[in-house]
């Protein structure tokens, strides 16, 4: 089987190479990390067992942020290593992680280099994020006799769809899992459907609520706001943005202008990849606004006095939440477009009026617990948009009564960090 496999990974190889050189080329991805991804992996304390925790990119890397802290405390005779597969996601674990544990990318799946991986690395537990069952890991894992754990699982309706279609084959890896914590009964079921054994599958929830912070400030948002000259105006923050949405997202605020009662709003997109950056400055120039990048005042003078004619463009890393935590609204991006949603905790869990489309397939646990609470608003197009922030900014008892709901339904659903460990700790230790 693993010819097989090697053999397909060699002709999807070969198809996307052009790609990988373009985004090489024009985005400057893919740059770094080659020597991790033919399994060179030097480990800091190679003398102590090891667990080795994959996550793919930014949100899978977030997520596994209180996991590593409380297997720290709890294991503390175990090194914890921590892979991440995108440019994105190796940044976000080298802020979070580097300082105590080792961080790289994951290696390529071909059965040769994930071996020579599998023996620089030697775990004793592996721990994988939400969905990257690859098919050569697992079966080395299992020859191995190394567990295979799935940390916060999910199977979204169009990655089980696909692996229905291949289910003969997708069960032989899936059967070898040695457990999978799920984040609700719905993904629990289709992990069952697609091959892993029953008794297997545990529900323990999802961790990213845990990773939210309860709270109705963030550090460093003052500075932000003194910087781009953020006042007594209302923000509207657009955060995790995709492509084609901006476009909606301009229209909506270039109409809310037309009414006197709202020309005291201001508008900030935060683009989800950096490499969009530079494209949404031009968008927000085409639309007809002055734009202010937040990297050409981060680290110098306040922004020049302002008004609702500039829109704020927040192209660096890691300052999303206190664009959020100075916000009167929220709109969560990729969501207008079929893209699957961006990461709505963290907006509902600074007491935010938070707001999303209908394209939110990477969430539906999230989305549904704060529609059925009543602690988010799902609009469906560009018109529903518009009407809602128009509610929002009028109705302030409505929109503030929305904030709480949520922060209080996310708060309402943490946990799942303590069963987590539970189930890894009587993993490591049956007796």
């Amino acid at each position: 089987m693993r010819f097989v496999i090697d053999f397909i990974y060699l002709l999807a190889a070969a198809a996307i190479s052009p790609l990988v050189v373009y985004r090489m080329a024009r985005h400057n991805r893919y740059r770094t990390g080659w020597a991790n991804r033919f399994g060179k992996i030097a480990r800091k304390e190679p003398g102590k067992k090891c667990i080795w925790i994959h996550a793919v990119s930014v949100g899978e890397v977030n997520a596994a942020k209180t996991l590593v802290e409380q297997l720290q405390d709890r294991l503390a005779d175990f090194e914890i290593v921590i892979s991440a597969t995108t440019d994105t996601g190796f940044a976000r674990a080298n802020d979070l992680f580097a300082a105590a544990h080792t961080v790289f990318y994951f290696p390529l799946d071909f059965s040769c280099i994930m071996r020579h991986a599998f023996n620089n690395i030697r775990p004793a537990l592996c721990l994988l994020m939400e969905l990257e069952v690859w098919p050569n890991f697992v079966q080395i894992a299992d020859t191995l006799n190394i567990p295979v754990v799935v940390i916060n699982g999910r199977i979204s309706d169009t990655s089980f769809s696909k692996y229905k279609i291949i289910k003969p084959i997708a069960e032989k890896f899936f059967r070898k899992l040695t457990l999978v914590l799920a984040q609700t009964d719905r993904y629990a079921e289709r992990f069952k459907k697609i091959g892993t054994v029953d008794q297997n599958v545990v529900v323990t929830g999802s961790l990213k609520y845990d990773t939210a912070q309860i709270t109705n400030t963030v550090k460093g948002a003052d500075d932000l706001a003194v910087q781009l000259n953020i006042k007594n105006e209302d923000l509207w923050v657009a955060g995790g943005t995709g492509n084609d949405e901006e476009k909606i997202l301009l229209n909506v605020y270039r109409r809310l202008q037309h009414h006197n009662q709202f020309r005291n709003l201001r508008l900030a997109i935060v683009p989800r990849k950096p490499e969009r950056f530079a494209e949404v400055g031009q968008l927000i120039k085409q639309a007809g606004f002055a734009v202010i990048r937040y990297s050409k005042v981060k680290d110098n003078q306040p922004a020049p006095k302002t008004d609702s004619q500039t829109v704020i463009l927040g192209d660096t890393m890691g300052d999303l939440r206190k664009f959020y935590s100075l916000a009167t609204i929220i709109f969560v991006g990729r969501s207008l477009v079929p893209m699957g949603g961006s990461d709505m905790i963290e907006a509902a869990a600074l007491g935010k009026c938070t707001l999303f489309g209908p394209h939110t397939y990477n969430f539906v646990q999230t989305v549904d617990a704060l529609l059925d609470g009543d602690g988010a608003i799902m609009v469906k197009d560009e018109q529903d948009l518009l009407e809602t922030i128009q509610k929002c900014l009028s109705e302030r008892d409505f929109a503030t009564r929305i904030a709480q709901n949520g922060q209080h339904i996310i708060k309402k659903n943490q946990g799942a960090t303590a069963k987590t460990i539970d189930q890894i700790i009587t993993l490591l230790s049956p007796d």
